[in-house]
């Protein structure tokens, strides 16, 4: 029993210190990791195939958590919003779309797009990891002989992310996130 009251409580303060973080994240890609992830660790008791589907879903939603750093939205001449990828050209509609009076090339790649991917990425990493479905299925004895590392790294990659993404606040609208025009014409409405 004290095995499994340590096991929730580690992953409950490891959760916790994410809390802000995740917001940082794709919500769909940390939804389908925490509901993907007890299917395929087997709830921790990892078969070989099991490893190798866990590792493929987190090479997945790590590779969308830097992908949505480089998308964007704006809302077209018809009202209807559009995403694209961010190149250094401007943005790249996936869709034929009515930019309109939208100059897409302001919507250039800048240096912050990939400080963001990168640190979305170690945060990501740091969450997935540190799961305790995915610790008790490829590193089963780091949990009880590694306790320091599991409570003291997500604190220190939260202080570390946080003050960059504060220094380098994100004003990309991604997939799945909220265009600016339309985050502002709700909160006007209400």
């Amino acid at each position: 029993m004290t095995s499994s009251s340590s096991n929730s409580s580690i992953s409950d303060k490891t959760f916790t210190g994410f809390g802000n973080l995740i917001k940082l994240l794709p919500t769909g890609t940390v939804f389908a990791f925490h509901f993907l992830n007890p299917v395929l660790t087997n709830n921790g008791q990892c078969s070989p195939v099991n490893k190798v589907f866990t590792s493929i879903l987190i090479a997945l939603c790590g590779f969308s958590c830097a992908f949505s750093c480089f998308t964007d939205s704006y809302k077209g001449s018809d009202g209807s919003v559009y995403y694209g990828i961010v190149t250094i050209n401007g943005l790249f509609p996936f869709s034929g779309s009515s930019s309109g009076s939208v100059n897409l090339s302001s919507y250039k790649l800048r240096l912050a797009d990939f400080v963001h991917a990168f640190f979305s990425v170690i945060v990501f990493a740091v969450l997935s990891l540190l799961d305790s479905n995915t610790v008790q299925c490829f590193y089963p004895s780091f949990e009880s002989t590694e306790k320091a590392l599991l409570m003291s790294l997500p604190p220190v990659i939260g202080v570390i992310s946080g003050t960059i993404f504060m220094a380098l606040p994100n004003t990309r609208h991604g997939i799945g996130y909220p265009s600016a025009d339309s985050y502002n014409s709700n909160s006007d409405n209400s």
